[in-house]
């Protein structure tokens, strides 16, 4: 017998005893077998996290604990459908799509995939780079560009030796595991650490962060208090302010909710169990495995960023005009205040030169540049800073760059697996060996992101986002439509309580996805054009193709 087998023996033997374990045993069985969740973990787990919940925290504060939990379990519940559906066929889902539903939205999923893997890689590069340049290893920031060349380099080394290991048999798929899981749990306890450790200096009012945990909708539309009541003071421009700070804290929730499950962890699931090697006996350990893996340490890991950037920058303005007075003009802060404050001024005298902005920013009321203060994003630096004091700059930076890091490099290494599955039914060919491989080092090419994604950005970023976006609510009715085909499912389709529990949960998934997906590309323009309205009407087309296939597909089945 080969480890193969003797591997997928044990496993076999570990099942069987689960089902007559209790609760508890269960659970700790299932745990021994974690495996595709914690690459979900990996993923989720990313710059775009990072940004997203430290953002939330520094504008809308804790009042939005809620916001990223509900839109993991709501993921989950999804992603739960999709392992259900294809370990319940055993066939891949791309080749289900096509063929039982609508080869349209199958290619259109592959494709959003791929452009995401590829994109989203560019700036990992450059948040991996940042996090060792500046909070790890400062002596590798010199201005000749030769230590972020080193850099990007190594990371790229890092991930290419562990997808590497994801091609080499059972042995290569655990240790790649085990990988991952530790680059997940160094993320998460390094958050983790940086909460307790503003915890033991009373920085955080727990009381407050608990209240979070209540979902207060009226703040998808408008100001939260802090703002508000700023807000109230600039007088006669409240109105505008208003409006303004509605629009931002839109973007930040879409963009905060929109990292918990993205077009390619749906792509990515399936594949990795079906690589494993699971079946219809794993579906159970899968729905426990995305609990675990994928839940678990992304909420703890933005709950705890979240939190930490509320109880340091939320409502706060110092640390903001300290560096504005101190004329730091090329600090990031310095530039999007500055980008609120001439939007004020521009809004109360459209026809103002550039030469007279310096005054003009000098005059405006104090009320109006504290609301400016307020709206400007925090960097990790900014948040590593802040415990000094407490912990010294040592151990500060350090505890930053490594959970920064982590994240960066695990989303790599998965950026990487999911594409290698995609250019393997690209190809159409098994998602194993050389193709695997080389589908796998296309996104390879974000190790240019240090250098090229803040030029890049505006022309990648935008398109992919649209894409993606627009897709993922297409990949949630493909699987809802699955799971409520006898054809397809045959005496495996959920029926009577569990039908009616599943297909509530899924539609509130797909309603909430859908909502949040064209909330987000409503208004999106590039270069003056309006491609999120586009978008949204490629969406309905694309949708009614699918469902009218679907139906005539279940006729012809029948």
């Amino acid at each position: 017998m080969n480890d193969e087998q003797s591997a997928a023996s044990r496993e076999e033997v570990l099942l069987e005893s689960a089902q007559t374990a209790g609760p508890l045993g269960k659970a700790a069985i299932y745990t021994r077998l974690l495996g595709p969740g914690w690459l979900q973990g990996a993923i989720t787990l990313g710059g775009g996290s990072l940004a997203g919940a430290l953002y939330l925290g520094v504008l809308m504060g804790t009042e939005m604990m809620w916001l990223q939990p509900v839109a993991m379990i709501l993921g989950v519940v999804m992603l739960s459908a999709i392992s259900y559906v294809t370990l319940s066929t055993g066939e891949r889902p791309f080749h289900t799509i096509k063929t039982r539903i609508s080869p349209v939205l199958a290619w259109g999923w592959l494709i959003a995939t791929i452009m995401a893997n590829i994109v989203w890689c560019l700036p990992q590069f450059a948040l991996g780079t940042a996090a060792v340049q500046q909070n790890l290893v400062p002596s590798l920031g010199n201005p000749d560009g030769y230590g972020k060349i080193i850099v990007a380099v190594s990371i790229l080394c890092v991930a290419s030796v562990v997808v590497w290991f994801y091609n080499s048999g059972s042995k290569g798929i655990k240790a790649f595991e085990l990988i991952l899981k530790g680059m997940v749990g160094i993320v998460v306890l390094s958050f983790f650490g940086v909460v307790l450790a503003l915890s033991m200096k009373g920085a955080i009012d727990w009381g407050q962060i608990f209240a979070g945990f209540v979902p207060n909708l009226s703040f998808l539309f408008e100001p939260v208090p802090a703002l508000a009541e700023q807000i109230q003071k600039t007088g006669a421009f409240s109105d505008w302010w208003t409006a303004e700070v509605a629009g931002i804290q839109k973007d930040v929730i879409i963009a905060a909710f929109a990292t918990a499950v993205g077009i390619n962890m749906t792509f990515l699931l399936p594949y990795s169990m079906l690589r494993k090697g699971w079946g219809v006996r794993q579906r159970g350990l899968a729905i426990f495995d995305l609990s675990i893996g994928l839940i678990v340490p992304f909420v703890l890991a933005t709950g705890c960023v979240v939190i930490a950037a509320a109880s340091q920058f939320h409502g706060k303005t110092e640390d903001v005009m300290a560096k504005v007075r101190a004329g730091d003009d090329s600090a990031t802060e310095v530039k999007a205040y500055y980008k609120y404050v001439d939007a004020r001024i521009k809004k109360q005298n459209p026809d103002v030169a550039e030469a007279d902005l310096t005054a003009a920013r000098e005059a405006l009321p104090e009320a109006d540049k504290k609301v400016a203060a307020m709206l400007v994003k925090r960097n990790n630096n900014a948040l590593a800073a802040t415990l000094q004091p407490l912990v010294g700059d040592t151990i500060a930076q350090t505890v930053f760059g490594v959970g920064v890091l982590g994240m960066a490099v695990s989303t790599i290494i998965i950026l990487m697996l999911i594409n290698g599955f995609a250019f393997c039914e690209l190809l159409d060919v098994p998602a194993e060996g050389t193709m695997h491989r080389i589908g796998s080092f296309i996104p390879a090419v974000g190790v240019l992101g240090p250098f090229v994604w803040g030029a890049a950005a505006p022309a990648l970023a935008v398109p992919t986002s649209v894409i993606g976006g627009a897709m993922l609510p297409i990949a949630y009715v493909s699987f809802l439509l699955l799971m409520n085909s006898k054809s397809v499912l045959g005496d495996a389709m959920p029926t009577g309580a569990k039908r009616i529990v599943w297909n509530a949960l899924m539609i509130l998934g797909t309603a909430v996805s859908s909502f949040a997906s064209a909330w987000g590309l409503y208004g999106k323009t590039m270069y003056d054009f309006p491609i999120g309205i586009v978008a949204l009407v490629l969406l309905a087309i694309l949708l009614i193709i699918g469902f009218v296939s679907f139906l005539q597909k279940q006729a012809k089945a029948a």
